[in-house]
């Protein structure tokens, strides 16, 4: 009796112990040990973020970026390293406050592996803590980008905290079957809009695209961005936003459905410009309308332009949430993101058509004469056009000012 009440504890003892070690490998995949993913190498972080999941928050408007995601990346992950890919649609927003509520709550583990972020939203997630980190000198990949480029956001420091992902910039779209030439300037596309009621309007912020293009309005009312760029002057915001109210509100009874209501993202705005209701599209991805076009989704003959005065241009990022709970397989996913493959498909308009943020020089001559030779299409403006053109994003406290105050001073003013 004994010696069988003995071998059944021992059987227990051993079931207890296989248990836990399976436990412990499940941890160690999903990197809940901070320290501990941060000192392997590379090659041991791929191996224990084999068999993972990997839960991808990022903003969800965008059916070819969608797409994209649920297919190329989710194959290519899966088929490479063993990790299962899981696309959360989020904006972005929303993640920063989902985590600021978790690190309230003192929630050690959480829900998200990977976020797509970068602007005002990175500058809050690092103020408030909520960002594993520094790890980006982990990341093999992140040596085919230039370190001058990708070392601040929207004028912040990355300082190891975000992954560079894409670069874009913004332009207009139109159709050259209904419009011949496309207002040049700020001042022709008003008098455009005015001369044309009913068939302009941008998306209401915190909508990024709807956003960007008060931004350049604000640009263009300050006569410039360069005073901005030293970081947030509350004075000096206010005394360069006003007139930019006063023309935005001047300007409402001109605008689609008299200003009474705005398209409430970028995704109603593509709906209204394909439906033919407003005349001109708008979007921060510099081949998106080529991509549209060999989707069937917009006709042959439209094409994008920019402003005389430029666009806005920024680099875009991915990173890890504090209390990610698998930090490894978040590490890899990034990685692959940022390699030249990924990169390069990401880069195709059918695809999505982000621009790479890899150096070219710095790849070897097979994935060099990939991206030099990729056909960009005839809606897609010429990279030299775009860079001629190309403004920077202003600190992320003007932006946040600016939404804040067009709500206010536009949306709600009586």
């Amino acid at each position: 009796m004994i010696l069988r009440y003995s071998r059944c504890r021992h059987a227990r003892i051993i079931v207890v112990l296989a248990v836990a070690v399976a436990t412990l490998g499940a941890c160690a995949r999903e990197g809940n040990d901070d320290a501990g993913v941060l000192e392997e190498e590379f090659d041991r972080i791929v191996e224990s973020a084999e068999g993972g999941e990997v839960r991808f928050a990022l903003w969800g408007g965008d059916s070819r970026i969608n797409r994209w995601i649920d297919t190329y990346v989710s194959r290519e992950l899966e088929s490479r390293y063993g990790i299962r890919l899981t696309r959360v649609p989020m904006d972005t927003a929303q993640i920063v406050n989902r985590l600021l509520g978790e690190k309230q709550a003192g929630r050690e583990r959480g829900s998200i592996d990977l976020i797509w972020i970068n602007g005002e939203n990175f500058k809050r997630a690092r103020e408030q803590d909520l960002l594993f980190g520094p790890y980006t000198h982990r990341i093999p990949n992140l040596e085919l980008t230039d370190p001058e480029e990708v070392s601040y956001d929207w004028g912040f420091p990355v300082d190891g905290y975000e992954l560079p992902w894409g670069q874009a910039q913004f332009v207009f779209e139109y159709d050259t079957a209904r419009i011949s030439e496309p207002p040049a300037g700020v001042e022709e596309l008003d008098a455009w809009i005015r001369a044309n009621p009913g068939r302009f309007t941008y998306p209401q912020p915190p909508d990024f695209t709807g956003a960007a293009f008060i931004r350049h309005l604000f640009y263009h009312f300050a006569d410039g961005h360069e005073k901005f760029l030293d970081g947030f002057d509350q004075a000096l915001y206010e005394r360069h936003a006003e007139p930019l109210w006063e023309y935005l509100r001047d300007l409402e009874p001109y605008l689609w459905q008299g200003g009474e209501n705005y398209p409430a993202d970028k995704a109603q705005l593509d709906v209204l410009f394909e439906q033919g209701e407003v005349s001109f599209n708008m979007s921060y991805t510099q081949s998106g309308a080529q991509g549209l076009i060999d989707a069937g989704r917009y006709p042959e003959s439209v094409r994008t332009f920019v402003l005389e005065e430029g666009t806005l241009t920024g680099i875009h990022f991915t990173a890890i949430p504090f209390n990610a709970p698998n930090k490894a397989g978040a590490m890899v996913a990034s990685n692959f993101l940022l390699s030249p493959d990924a990169q390069y498909s990401k880069n195709v308009p059918e695809n999505w058509g982000d621009f790479t943020v890899l150096d070219l020089g710095r790849l070897d001559d097979e994935d060099r004469r990939r991206f030099e030779e990729l056909d960009l299409g005839p809606a897609t403006l010429p990279v030299e056009v775009l860079g001629a053109h190309a403004l920077p994003e202003i600190p992320a406290e003007y932006v946040d000012a600016i939404d804040e105050g067009w709500e206010r001073e536009v949306l709600r003013r009586e």
